[in-house]
């Protein structure tokens, strides 16, 4: 019977240790880029605008604004921001900080 010595545990341990801290890199690698995360945002918002469409004329919608040659539609929040933005030229630091919270904040 072979008897366990205090180096055999603590080499145990460690490989144990190792074995943990690779798991954990490969679900760091598992975290999406941010040109992936952009990608889906885009999918999201063409699939959104394409839900009345069927068939072939889906197709097509979907590859040209997956292409960038079809704008997705605006939420009213990202074209408030646009037009806050075009306004708010000129100002920088606190000035347009406060006139976008009241510009964006305006019904």
């Amino acid at each position: 019977m072979k008897r366990l010595t205090p180096t055999s545990l603590f080499a145990g341990a460690l490989l144990a240790l190792a074995a943990l801290g690779a798991h954990a890199a490969d679900d760091a690698k598992k975290a999406p880029s941010e040109k992936q995360l952009k990608q889906q945002q885009l999918m999201k918002s063409c699939n959104a605008d394409a839900k009345d469409k069927t068939g072939d004329e889906r197709k097509a919608f979907m590859s040209s604004c997956l292409k960038g040659e079809t704008a997705p539609a605006k939420t009213a929040q990202q074209t408030k921001m646009t037009t806050c933005n075009a306004e708010a030229k000129g100002k920088t630091g606190d000035e347009r900080k406060a006139f976008m919270k009241e510009c964006l904040s305006a019904k």
